[in-house]
């Protein structure tokens, strides 16, 4: 029971963090908003990830997971930025 909270504790922190991430530090890159962006940044995190499976706790899945949070937060927060836009451009 402890590892299947662990592990939806890290997609939603993944979700969570990832979108704060997009939202206020990737506000002004342009990069974010490639349809491939939540692919890499969810491949990236259960890469990272992959070692904490060897934690008694923490399996393969919670690896998994936490890439998937993090690919949809990412998606979330580049969805956001581009409904909003124009509140945020630098105005020269």
């Amino acid at each position: 029971m402890i590892p299947l909270l662990i592990t939806v504790a890290a997609g939603i922190a993944g979700y969570f963090l990832a979108r704060n991430f997009v939202r206020n530090r990737l506000r002004f890159v342009d990069a974010v908003y490639s349809p491939f962006a939540p692919l890499l940044a969810g491949a990236a995190a259960a890469i990272i990830a992959w070692p904490l499976a060897l934690l008694p706790l923490l399996h393969a899945a919670t690896a998994v997971v936490f890439g998937i949070g993090v690919g949809f937060g990412t998606a979330t927060g580049a969805r956001t930025l581009r409904r909003d836009k124009g509140q945020h451009q630098l105005t020269p």
